[in-house]
């Protein structure tokens, strides 16, 4: 079965679903390893037909041509998706060198053509430009907005889109493999509003040869590595042997990243009744500055996301799991 005609009537465990009136409260995090030709939306939908949970949200969007990791917040861990959207992200992706098309990938139309490849030697010269804090515009088709609408629904329009340049980071660009002359894969690692259409895109014309992405694999997010992504298929079967529990990561994996602090009880039930609390000079140890944003612990157990300044905590976001 294509992932085109993957939806939740095809999928074993989506009738379970149906019947019911409103969904389950789960809390943690699916990471699913997002087919081609499906929205990121569109998995989101189907995974909570076939989870019936409540509450789901996902932790950066792919494009439908694109594969991958896609993490998806269930329930609670909502409430750490802003942390997943922050951390870096690992891609390998083809790029196919000859053609320029009006999406930046291989979905759209031709808009230029050139007959020149350059050498791989010349490619691996260019990369270093698209390394550190570079300047971007996003592709004409991209989800971000212009005056309120999305820049896609625009260009769909056969309306001319005015996107600024802006600043992302691009932790590393490397040459893979050159397959033929017409094709190149590459391996970025880069921070959140990386367009790698808008790489590929520039990178063409700075080469002199015009290019656009055939293919994308997002091989990481942070805590989420594709070795453990699950397919759709696999989430609907261990939802009909009623064994989701083995597939959900726990809600705060997103914040591992964070610096922790351990309470004591009494601290961490007024923290948890959304009430500042001092903190000793004692307990702020190791990498913990005076000033942070911490995963407050109580027994073993993140309770709060919490900020931390000027000897109280905070409470930002706190866990009822």
């Amino acid at each position: 079965m294509t992932a085109a005609r993957l939806t939740a009537a095809t999928m074993p465990g989506a009738s379970m679903a149906r019947g019911r009136r409103r969904g389950q409260a789960i809390n943690g995090w699916l990471c699913i390893d997002k087919p081609a030709g499906m929205t990121s939306t569109g998995v989101v939908n189907l995974v909570r037909r076939i989870t019936d949970a409540a509450k789901v949200g996902h932790g950066g969007t792919l494009d439908p041509l694109a594969t991958g990791v896609l993490p998806l917040a269930l329930g609670e861990a909502t409430k750490t998706v802003a942390y997943v959207m922050d951390c870096s992200k690992c891609y390998r992706f083809t790029a196919r060198l000859g053609v320029a098309t009006t999406t930046d990938d291989a979905e759209g139309e031709p808009v230029a053509t050139s007959e020149l490849r350059p050498s791989t030697e010349a490619i691996v010269q260019a990369l270093p430009d698209y390394v550190g804090a570079i300047e971007q515009v996003p592709p004409q088709f991209a989800a971000v907005k212009v005056d309120g609408e999305r820049a896609y629904d625009i260009a769909r329009r056969g309306e001319a889109v005015e996107l600024a340049a802006r600043t992302v980071q691009v932790d590393s660009l490397h040459l893979i493999e050159r397959p033929d002359p017409d094709h190149v894969v590459f391996e970025l690692v880069c921070g959140r509003g990386t367009y790698v259409r808008a790489l590929v895109r520039d990178l063409g014309r700075q080469l002199g040869c015009q290019a656009h992405v055939t293919a994308l694999r997002r091989r990481w997010v942070g805590a989420f590595h594709e070795d453990a992504a699950l397919t759709l298929e696999t989430l609907s079967a261990l939802v009909a042997d009623d064994s989701l529990a083995q597939g959900l990561v726990p809600v705060t994996t997103a914040l591992a990243e964070l610096p922790s602090l351990a309470l004591t009880e009494p601290q961490a039930d007024r923290l948890r009744a959304g009430r500042t609390i001092k903190v000793s000079p004692q307990l702020v140890i190791g990498e913990l500055m005076a000033e942070a944003t911490v995963r407050a612990m109580a027994a073993g157990q993140v309770i709060a996301l919490a900020r931390l300044q000027d000897g109280e905590l905070s409470p930002m976001r706190v866990f009822n799991v």
